[in-house]
């Protein structure tokens, strides 16, 4: 590159240019606000470029070639069952500096707001997946969005049709959508080449802060900080999102109505290790799959399941299994609601992972379960190995319809043109994530506890599909439970669906979590 040959001189007039110019746009480009206060740094952390003479060299070049293109705005309708929406599709990027002014990285993001509405008084709702690593596009083309990709029942395979549909149980009839993709998925990127900025983004603090300020510079950009503001959050998102709202309240200066999570994980502790609820909150899901395979089952349906996991399954799993009375009775109860053979949950002391669970349900058949649905089923590769390798039949087949289908999207329809590669679900991100807090699992009850209590007027909605081995509901209702008087039935609702981690798949599921989601926005 031809920067490695410029003198320190010169190259101190090509960064002052490239200060310059950013600052010049500054609300148009997102560069950074005047104050010394760092923009996508973690609170309590320090922030820093690399501090060799070559790598400031070679620094501006490097981020230039990462940049995503300007944003694209298009005029957009969508003809829907009594109703056409004519809405504004924004699809570009937010970008992020950290407090000397160098560009971090660029923020992707899809936005719509309806046309002829009032924009102080009309909500705004952002949503972000999970992961860490997944990108938006699930909750806009799966659920929200004003187009959406079929991908329930047989349509849920790798080979399906990308193609888009009109959205009949779409947000935007009571809110306008801003969907946000994490660096790292979607469009997202870094621009700086800085290990140690990866590493700050890829942490739990980190993401939480850059993502606030996304949050931020958006209303700012849009002229929207007056709107009754929104926030979604899915699966890794019940860890994110209730620590993004925290920090909007009390360090960027954004206060939020409302917070829904879809399918969450609320404290990791709780899904593993020796953590004896882990089998606790995943025995009504295990057994409602039992059922469900019989005839169509609701939450009511599992009320006995939920009341012996809470009451004498609990019990008999503390007498530990030196109580052989104890672990016979728990292990034939399992086996008697799940249906797995008998000797096999006596072997298993009736305590089934969720991949113990996936193998043994159909293993008569050669067959495995869902993790993200545990309703659906798929052929095992290894039906006769003695370990277990295979894929979830659930959600990897939605990967290339839905790629497919953000990418059509976002540079055909919405005409906005990135170079590189488009990331759904990247599991780079998550294998470089630091979690963090040493012995403490992650966990956003804390959070929960804290925004609930700062703001008596904040409410909460949590949805989870009845069959989502993934982070099974109930052991969010147990969590949930645990929160003070102050966060009563009128704050805080738990609503549970069939289905499985994309509830929403499912046409009645998905109709009826939009209905709650627009009483709590009215």
């Amino acid at each position: 590159m031809a920067v490695e040959f410029i003198g320190p001189r010169h190259l101190r007039l090509v960064l002052a240019f490239l200060a310059f110019a950013m600052m010049a746009g500054a609300r148009a480009q997102d560069a950074p606000p005047p104050q010394p206060q760092p923009a996508a740094t973690p609170s309590g952390q320090k922030s820093g470029a690399p501090g060799g003479r070559g790598s400031q060299a070679t620094a501006p070049a490097a981020a230039e070639q990462h940049r995503l293109p300007a944003d694209s705005t298009t005029k957009q309708t969508v003809a829907l069952p009594g109703r056409t929406l004519a809405f504004t599709a924004t699809a570009g990027s937010i970008h992020l500096f950290n407090d000397k002014g160098e560009p971090q990285a660029d923020i992707a993001y899809t936005a719509y707001q309806l046309d002829g509405a009032e924009p102080h008084s009309r909500p705004v709702t952002f949503f972000f997946n999970g992961g860490p690593g997944a990108a938006s596009a699930y909750l806009q083309l799966g659920a929200t969005g004003p187009w959406r990709l079929p991908i329930g029942a047989d349509a849920a395979v790798s080979s399906a049709s990308p193609d888009l549909v009109p959205n009949a149980e779409t947000w935007l009839d009571f809110t306008d959508l801003v969907y946000v993709d994490p660096v790292g998925t979607g469009y997202s990127r870094f621009v700086a080449t800085d290990e140690d900025v990866r590493k700050r983004f890829y942490s739990i603090d980190g993401d939480v802060n850059a993502l606030a300020v996304v949050v931020r510079r958006w209303l700012e950009k849009s002229d929207r900080l007056l709107s009754p503001k929104f926030i979604v959050g899915e699966s890794y998102g019940g860890i994110r999102v209730p620590k993004m709202v925290h920090e909007l309240q009390t360090e960027q200066g954004v206060g939020v109505r409302g917070l829904i999570l879809i399918s969450p994980v609320l404290d990791f502790r709780e899904y593993s290790g020796s953590s004896i609820l882990q089998y606790v909150a995943s025995l009504p899901t295990m057994a409602a799959v039992a059922r469900e395979a019989k005839s169509p089952v609701s939450r009511a349906d599992i009320a006995d399941v939920e009341t012996y996991a809470r009451g004498d399954f609990l019990g008999d799993l503390i007498k530990g299994e030196a109580d052989t009375a104890a672990t016979t009775r728990l292990a034939d109860s399992v086996a008697a609601l799940t249906g797995i053979d008998q000797a096999v949950s006596r072997r298993l002391a009736g305590r089934f992972d969720v991949n113990e669970f996936r193998r043994e349900f159909d293993r008569r058949d050669g067959k495995v379960t869902g993790r993200y649905d545990a309703s659906v089923l798929g052929f095992d590769p290894n039906p006769d190995s003695s370990s277990s390798r295979f894929s979830d039949p659930s959600g990897d087949p939605l990967i290339a319809p839905l790629t497919s289908a953000a990418v059509d999207l976002i540079t055909r329809k919405l005409n906005w043109r990135p170079d590189g590669s488009y990331h759904l679900l990247n599991g780079s991100v998550e294998r470089s994530w630091d979690f963090g807090r040493g012995r403490s699992p992650a966990e956003s009850i804390s959070e929960l506890r804290q925004i609930l209590a700062l703001d008596p007027k904040l409410k909460l909605l949590v949805g989870h599909g009845l069959f989502d081995l993934a982070t099974p509901y109930f052991g969010s209702k147990i969590l949930l439970d645990q929160l003070p008087a102050y966060a009563s039935l009128e704050r805080v609702k738990l609503v549970v669906y069939p289905g499985g981690h994309m509830f929403y798949s499912r046409e009645g599921s998905r109709r009826a979590f939009r209905a709650e989601a627009e009483m709590m926005m009215k």
